[in-house]
């Protein structure tokens, strides 16, 4: 049964903060995001993870982000960069724990196109974590069963808020007792190609693309193994499959598209370096990076899981900017 407050559950984006704060929609949302919060933090501190603060600022980040841009600012004469993604700071904790994760916050300047997509904020949070010797597969298990952990003590915990927002329950819980599918690259480009959508095999799943195989995914599942030159430096190359990177996507089902993305990571000075090179990155720039690098880091893998998306599919909410208190859509000034 649709509820009376579902009305408020249009794409306009809030006037002023005091409108969307206010709204019974906006409390029920942050509720909830708040019992994702709390649900992530106990089903990794139980599997014996540390919570580390992420760093907000500093001479590099991520550079494998799609058509965004960073944001450089003066510290003390220096060029920093706010975080786009705490990935090289996840590998350098595992020197201090062997298991770690943030909630870290991002913030990258889209392009302004994506300010209608419904699921592009230009700052945004991410549950990040690192696992110490871990495998592509191992880190995607546990984003399975983290996934299941959340929607599980959010259906317990926020029945009245899910309610509220009309949120069909049976269809957000019907996968927890189910392992999750797992799409190679390949045939993820060879279903959308037979949908005749024009999806590059040699790049990332575009955001159409992506809410194609969404809208007809019945639970959350993996795309994995993206080709070489689709990713970040930082992704692994098999060994075995020269030119696969043994890296993922989890995708929502219903059109809600990519929840988070993950990885084993590249750990050897030598290839980091030519990796950097073939990506167009110069090497200079990550100074403090690569003197860790070639003085050692532990094999790893880990994965960022979007808040703001991930508190939008459970929630059952249109837009994502819905998932934040103080959304900030790319293109858009506001507080």
């Amino acid at each position: 049964m649709v509820n009376a407050y579902r009305t408020e559950l249009d794409l306009r984006p809030p006037t002023s903060p005091r409108e969307h704060l206010a709204s019974p929609v906006t409390r029920g949302v942050l509720r909830i995001q708040n019992r994702i919060l709390s649900a992530a933090r106990e089903f990794l501190a139980d599997r014996g993870f540390v919570e580390l603060l992420a760093p907000i600022i500093g001479p590099v980040t991520d550079p494998g982000t799609r058509g965004s841009k960073q944001v450089d600012i003066d510290f003390y004469g220096h060029r920093y960069k706010l975080m786009t993604s705490a990935i090289l700071y996840k590998q350098a904790s595992l020197l201090a724990f062997d298991r770690i994760f943030y909630i870290a916050p991002n913030v990258r300047l889209e392009p302004l196109e994506t300010a209608s997509t419904d699921r592009h904020l230009a700052e945004f949070h991410q549950i990040d974590v690192e696992l110490a010797g871990a495998r592509a597969r191992d880190v995607q298990n546990l984003l399975a069963d983290l996934l299941r952990h959340i929607v599980r003590r959010v259906v317990a915990d926020r029945a009245a808020e899910l309610e509220l927002l009309g949120r069909d329950t049976a269809t957000l819980t019907e996968f927890v007792d189910r392992p999750f599918d797992r799409m190679s690259h390949p045939k993820a480009v060879a279903a959308l190609r037979e949908l005749g959508h024009p999806q590059d095999p040699h790049a990332e799943i575009d955001w159409a693309g992506e809410r194609i195989l969404s809208e007809k995914a019945g639970a959350p599942f993996f795309i994995a193994d993206y080709p070489k030159g689709s990713r970040g430096f930082y992704d692994r190359e098999s060994r075995s499959e020269p030119g696969v990177l043994r890296n993922f996507d989890l995708i929502a089902p219903e059109g809600y598209g990519e929840l988070c993305s993950g990885s084993e990571r590249e750990f050897e000075y030598s290839r980091i370096v030519s990796r950097m090179r073939e990506t167009g990155e110069n090497p200079a720039k990550y100074g403090w990076y690569l003197r860790m690098v070639r003085e050692g880091i532990p094999a790893s893998a880990g994965f960022g899981l979007g808040l703001e998306r991930l508190t939008r599919y459970v929630a059952g909410l249109p837009a994502v900017w819905q998932a934040s208190a103080y959304p900030k859509l790319p293109g858009v000034v506001s507080p």
